[in-house]
């Protein structure tokens, strides 16, 4: 993130499944709306209500991208941090038009009202567990020694 630029959070649901593109130089991109809708409790009548639901247009890069796309779909709750960016464009017809669009940094489930399960498809590398590798023959550790921390 630069310097001048205000963070931004969302929890809410994906209004419909991510569009997953892919630029002429081979980078992915994943487009999605995420529907924010705030609540508060009336004490009068005793009940939760609803607020003005906003709609935030999102747009994810890269590896970012293509894990949005295999990970949500419709009405999934996400939690998602990014930047607001400004996107100025002009129609065929010479009319300058602008939009708002948060920019996605990362972006997780939701669990609050569900639970999910997670595949980590980080790759695998060779493990490096200098406990482990104490506990081999030949090894000056004994058993049931303290950790030197």
């Amino acid at each position: 993130m630069s310097f001048g630029e205000a963070p931004i959070t969302l929890v809410g649901n994906l209004t419909d499944d991510p569009e997953l593109k892919f630029t002429d130089s081979g980078t992915a991109l994943a487009k999605f709306t995420i529907a924010v809708t705030p609540r508060s409790f009336d004490r009068t009548s005793n009940q939760w209500k609803d607020g003005t639901t906003a709609f935030y247009r999102c747009a994810a890069w890269r590896t970012l991208a293509e894990h949005v796309a295999d990970s949500f779909g419709k009405g999934s709750r996400v939690v998602a941090t990014g930047r607001m960016r400004q996107h100025d464009w002009q129609t065929p017809e010479g009319e300058n038009r602008s939009m708002l669009a948060v920019e996605v940094d990362d972006i997780g489930a939701s669990v609050r009202f569900t639970t999910v399960q997670i595949n980590d498809r980080r790759p695998t590398e060779p493990a490096t567990d200098s406990w482990a590798a104490s506990a081999g023959a030949g090894s000056s550790a004994t058993e049931g020694a303290e950790p030197p921390f």
